[in-house]
């Protein structure tokens, strides 16, 4: 039986990497090896493991995120904060490439779609990093890793998944993954002074108009303070124990609706192609979950979680050596596979064999959650840099942005080694948190 179930992953594995559809091909996987394995009868629990799903009240927040960062992208949002950006940072060494940087991470927390981050700054600002003798690889590397800060800034999808996952709350989760958010901002920020200082002729200060230097005080309040209120209350209202995750999401599809009303975009067109960007990422994302639970369901009647359990614990070094072996195997499949598939697939069978070994399944969540976004960066199906090579002009080359996204992909690995080595950087905010609402 172990044997099938070792078999049942390779095939699945195989089927994947030729490009086969996720969700029918778990789904067929399953249904085959469950049929050979353990008879049709077997299948009797399935609906009940697909009616769980679908009643997940937790998952709720999937397509409400969706549809507030779907609608905030299409408001305008991004092209007044990075214009303001480059008014504040332009003039210093690297600035252009600083002010993508701290645009990331708002739009990551006020949006988290990751895809639409990096195809507006690509279109809006490579051109401009270009004119200003910005080298390529830099001002390609910046946009793309800007733009994975939404894998990992709540409110993101992933985080959400991996709660539902792990079976930790989806709270808990955003708040243990803010501190590592601004830790991989400030690394960013820190590699471009770094690189703009030995690297002078390629992140020069920029010449820019100064047309828009006396309203600049009236530019950053009017721009950064509605999204900044808007991230202030979605996720306020989840770190102070006031509202839900699903809850705090209906409050951020509403503040998006608002802000695109405010900015004179909220149209019959943008909410048509809103509502059909979430129904589309929504259906992908719970067909995908549903393979995954009848994969999941044969794997474990096959003996499978058993075989690997007996694998992972009989490593040596313990728990680090567990660590170290589930992050690499997750970092190098993030070559080839898409963070959802990992998600649904692989988390599903080492989460329990974390928490068997005494590991914190916040922290180890969070680990899982930064290794997944340097999974956007890797190629050669790094999501970000196909989003970029799509917006980029005809002079940026495919090269241009592979070069471009290894030293971020080093800041992450190194950030990830951090987070791993100190573990406090991800719990002590949910404890305090905790220690706020008196549970504690």
């Amino acid at each position: 039986m172990d044997v099938w179930a070792l078999v049942m992953f390779a095939v699945l594995m195989v089927l994947l990497l030729l490009g086969y559809p996720v969700a029918l091909t778990l789904g067929a996987v399953a249904a085959v090896f469950g049929i050979i394995g353990l008879g049709i009868d077997f299948f009797d629990l399935l609906p009940l493991r697909i009616w769980g799903v679908m009643t997940n009240f937790t998952l709720l927040a999937v397509p409400l995120f969706v549809f507030m960062g779907v609608i905030l992208e299409k408001s305008g949002l991004a092209e007044e904060l990075l214009e303001t950006m480059a008014q504040l940072f332009g003039r210093v060494r690297g600035g252009l490439a600083i002010s993508i940087v701290a645009v990331g991470g708002l739009l990551a927390a006020a949006t988290g779609v990751v895809g639409a981050t990096v195809v507006t700054m690509g279109i809006l600002a490579l051109p401009s990093l270009l004119k200003h003798r910005y080298a390529p690889e830099l001002a390609c590397g910046t946009i793309a890793a800007s733009g994975t800060l939404g894998q990992l800034i709540p409110p993101s999808i992933i985080l959400i998944l991996l709660g539902d996952v792990v079976g930790v709350p989806v709270g808990r989760l955003f708040i243990g993954a803010v501190t590592p958010g601004v830790l991989l901002i400030g690394l960013f920020i820190a590699f471009i002074l770094i690189y703009s200082a030995l690297n002078p002729d390629k992140a020069p200060p920029a010449q820019l108009d100064s047309t828009h230097a006396t309203p600049l005080g009236r530019r950053v309040v009017s721009s950064l303070l509605p999204p900044l209120l808007l991230v202030v209350a979605v996720l306020g209202s989840i770190f102070f124990g006031i509202a839900s995750p699903t809850e705090s999401a209906a409050v951020g599809a509403l503040g998006a609706m608002l802000l695109a009303a405010g900015h004179r975009k909220l149209t019959l067109s943008n909410l048509n192609a809103a509502m059909r960007v979430t129904t589309r990422l929504t259906s992908m994302v719970f067909l995908i979950l549903i393979g995954a639970t009848a994969f999941g369901l044969v794997f474990r009647g096959l003996g499978g979680d058993n075989l690997v359990q007996e694998l992972m614990t009989g490593l040596p070094g313990g728990q680090w050596g567990f660590l170290i072996v589930s992050m690499l195997v997750i970092f190098v499949l993030g070559f080839f596979l898409d963070f959802i598939e990992i998600c649904f697939i692989v988390v599903p069978i080492l989460a329990p064999i974390a928490v068997l070994m005494g590991i914190d399944p916040l922290w180890f969540a969070v680990l899982i959650a930064v290794n997944l976004q340097a999974s956007f960066l890797t190629p050669p199906f790094g999501f970000s840099l196909f989003y970029l090579k799509a917006a980029a002009p005809d002079s940026i080359t495919i090269s241009h942005i592979y070069r471009g996204a290894v030293p971020f992909i080093g800041i992450q690995l190194f950030a990830l080694v951090l987070l791993m080595l100190f573990p406090a950087l991800v719990l002590w905010l949910p404890n305090l948190m905790d220690r706020i609402q008196g549970f504690l």
